[in-house]
């Protein structure tokens, strides 16, 4: 006789994972959230009194290989903040607001312990980022995934005023790109960092010049920039948002480039992380590599006029953010 349990899968154990993260995930909850954790879907009231022309926008992400160096480290407390501000970003560019969050989490064997920590990341950033997180999946899948193994996907849903979208389209020459700090690697480029640091490192590796344990610089927060966005978009003009993740700057930037125009980048116009000096030694990273794959310290770009360019820094200063002018629209 074979049971489901023995095939791998403890459906008591799910049980129990949701049984913990119920009062956790209701913390989030606005308003507008009209069912509880455990529908087959999860309802949202989609009427927007304070919008005269309302528009959804939606995302969906993961945060690649860095769910490896997490488990590595038995550290789940990051990596759901990680996955909901990348997503947040990644709206919050186009100048929407975050209305929620759903999750998608899978792994070899639930560990409770590990899940819910995982859990409780998602719930603290979607409050940080003032968004819901109505809803998700978990997934036991033994035969895709090692015991230890996981991987965590989410989707993210938002609102803007239809003529407050922010495509890129009105990018001119000679718009000037002010750079936001980064936290680090963020979510992008791990597989890298891991083949050109783990030969000579070990993640527990106390390293002077980043003062602290590459495993702890590495695990760094994926930080979200929306607060600083909105400051701008409520103050100055703002002809373009990136967030740089995998592609690097000039990847990511140029997406939003109308057509016939092009990036010049002062690349020593800002202090590079000492991490990504330490990826490139260890492995002997080309230049090229590096920026291509990683944000290399800057994390979301504000593409704006000259003459907006004081007012911009200033409002970022005012946000707690460390701004640098790193190139023009040529």
């Amino acid at each position: 006789m074979a049971t489901y349990k023995d095939a791998g899968v403890d459906i008591a154990a799910g049980d129990e994972f949701v049984r913990q993260i119920k009062p956790i995930v209701r913390e989030t909850f606005s308003p507008e959230v009209l069912s509880d954790i455990g529908h087959f879907g999860a309802f949202f009231d989609a009427s927007f009194p304070e919008y005269k022309h309302p528009v959804l926008v939606s995302s969906v992400d993961g945060v690649g290989t860095k769910v490896k160096l997490a488990a590595i480290m038995h550290r789940y407390d990051t990596v759901g903040q990680d996955l909901v501000n990348h997503c947040v970003n990644d709206i919050a560019v186009c100048g929407a607001k975050p209305l929620y969050f759903l999750d998608y989490y899978a792994s070899g064997k639930l560990e409770p312990k590990a899940s819910v920590e995982i859990v409780k990341g998602f719930a603290k950033a979607c409050k940080e980022n003032g968004c819901s997180l109505i809803g998700g999946e978990t997934a036991e899948m033994p035969a895709v995934y090692d015991e230890g193994d996981f991987d965590l996907a989410g989707a993210i849903v938002g609102v803007v005023e239809k003529d407050k979208i922010i495509r890129g389209d009105r990018i001119e020459k000679g718009d000037l790109l002010v750079g936001m700090a980064s936290t680090g690697l963020h979510t992008n480029g791990f597989s890298l960092a891991r083949t050109a640091l783990l030969g000579k490192y070990v993640v527990d590796s106390y390293v002077m010049e980043l003062g602290k344990t590459l495993g702890e610089e590495l695990l760094s927060i994926h930080r979200s920039y929306y607060p600083t966005i909105q400051a701008l978009m409520a103050q100055i003009d703002v002809h373009g948002f990136s967030h740089i993740t995998g592609g690097g700057i000039v990847g990511n930037t140029m997406r939003i480039v109308p057509k016939g125009l092009s990036l010049k980048i002062d690349w020593k116009s800002w202090i590079v992380p000492h991490i990504f000096a330490l990826i490139q030694t260890a492995g002997v990273v080309p230049d090229e590599d590096m920026r291509k794959t990683f944000n290399l310290g800057i994390g979301c770009i504000a593409i704006v006029s000259p003459k907006a360019v004081d007012r911009a820094m200033a409002i970022m200063f005012g946000n707690g953010e460390r701004p640098s002018v790193i190139g023009e629209v040529v």
